[in-house]
């Protein structure tokens, strides 16, 4: 399959990475010289240096043979008007663009067959909804959804007062008495396919599958509260800011923004009438010591800098709060935290890469393709749904009787509405929905492919 990714920034080179990696072929186009030349010294693909909204440039690049286009420069507009160009040059075309103003959020719905747009995404909706997800129902660091969220793979910390320190995972029902199952342990940076005599350690990272309704039963038996958040605090007043204050804007949680570009605090509060707007500098440990911060609180770090964003987590944390969401560009520095006291940490680029990246599959195989894919474990695993169709492979077999690949997991699966955590004598069948585990390295594409 012959793809085009126009714009080669944060999310085109995430997005070239994984795509190169799936084994597509890869066409990037860019503006900015130096940006090409970075993404051909690491990648072996092919880069055109123009206006990918322009019909000469989008014919370089091979545009009436492409098979998809993805359009994620930094201006919605030339987004938009490269994609309509490309559908114009090819009608067979599959074009994905990135509209990040809030402002054009209603009318591109609305215009979305006309501009020949097969996907929209939005990096920082995206990520404002996770974060209003986990500041609602709190307790986890990290939450993906299955299934029209019916099914989540949720993310714990095993601290050292915790009742799953030094147990064995065939000895956590006992103390969790809800159906879940740890899919993936992430310890010192190394991600771990675990079976029932993995034994649990302090600082050990766990990616847990169940029912959503379980997960608060879960939470209660391993003696994880969390009070309900009053105030969020938000520092940085960028496009994921609004997001965010829009969504809390008519429930019981207010919400301040903290700013220190006093022309972008004007416009906030024009924005957003119902939000307090505070004019100030959020690495000044002063205005927190002025702030009164309480367990009812929440935090989320999310100015431009992710440095100054981890410090801003680590110095609230000490105030007693008892939820703080750090902001992060780059995975790299997602690494960093594994030796850090922190609660949950959101990459927008790398939820905005795992729904291109699912949409492309399912163009390559549309039989038993993936609909939902989801990197966990800082990109170490995947988490892939799947529908049961009649071409699926071992139908109403046991899962005992069944040889999966190596570090290959199924970690759910949703019968009639209900979510069944599988043991051995559990089968699947035509119009189920399967959650599948497996190592990031190997790009599982169809159900089928699960299987030796």
């Amino acid at each position: 399959m012959k793809i085009i990714i126009a714009g080669y920034g944060k999310v085109g080179a995430a997005l070239t990475r994984q795509l190169l990696d799936e084994g597509y072929d890869i066409t990037i186009i860019d503006s900015n010289k130096k940006n090409l030349e970075s993404g051909q010294e690491l990648y072996d693909v092919m880069a055109v240096c123009g206006n990918c909204a322009t019909m000469d440039v989008l014919k370089e690049a091979g545009v009436m043979n492409a098979d998809l286009l993805i359009a994620a420069t930094s201006a919605d507009e030339i987004n938009l008007l490269c994609c309509l160009t490309a559908y114009k040059l090819n009608k067979n075309i599959h074009t994905i663009a990135r509209i990040r103003n809030p402002e054009y959020s209603e009318q591109i719905v609305l215009m979305r067959d006309f501009l020949g747009l097969s996907l929209l995404v939005n990096p920082e909706k995206q990520a404002a909804q996770e974060i209003e997800r986990l500041i609602r129902y709190p307790g986890f660091r990290k939450r993906e959804k299955f299934a029209h969220g019916r099914v989540e793979i949720a993310e714990l910390l095993v601290s050292a007062d915790s009742p799953l320190n030094n147990i064995k995972l065939m000895e956590m029902s006992s103390v969790t008495k809800c159906r879940a199952l740890v899919c993936t342990v992430l310890r010192n940076g190394e991600a771990f396919a675990p079976n029932g005599s993995f034994v649990l350690k302090e600082g050990d990272r766990l990616f847990v599958t169940a029912a959503t309704s379980e997960l608060a039963l879960l939470l209660k038996n391993l003696g994880i509260v969390k009070h309900k958040v009053k105030r969020v605090i938000i520092c940085g007043g960028g496009r994921i800011a609004v997001y965010l204050a829009q969504m809390f804007e008519k429930g019981s949680i207010s919400v301040q923004i903290i700013e220190r570009d006093p022309a972008k605090c004007l416009r906030l509060a024009e924005l957003l009438p119902n939000a307090s707007i505070t004019n100030g500098d959020a690495s000044d440990l002063s205005l927190w010591e002025s702030e009164r911060l309480s367990v009812e609180d929440a935090i989320v770090a999310m100015t431009g800098l992710d440095e100054l964003n981890m410090i801003i987590s680590l110095y609230v944390k000490s105030f007693g709060v008892s939820q703080v969401i750090t902001k992060l560009s780059r995975t790299e520095s997602a690494a960093i935290l594994d030796n850090l006291s922190l609660d949950s940490v959101i990459v927008p680029k790398e939820l905005c890469s795992n729904n291109i990246v699912g949409y492309v599959r399912g163009m390559k195989n549309h039989s038993g393709a993936s609909i939902a894919v989801h990197r966990i474990a800082d990109g170490k695993s995947e988490a892939t749904e799947f529908h049961v169709t009649k071409d699926t492979l071992n139908i109403g077999v046991p899962l005992k009787k069944i040889n999966l690949k190596k570090n290959v997991l199924i970690a759910s699966i949703l019968h009639l509405s209900q979510c069944i955590i599988p043991n051995g004598d559990s089968t699947f069948e035509p119009g189920d929905t399967i959650i599948v585990v497996s190592d990031s390295d190997k790009a599982i594409s169809r159900l089928n492919d699960i299987f030796e």
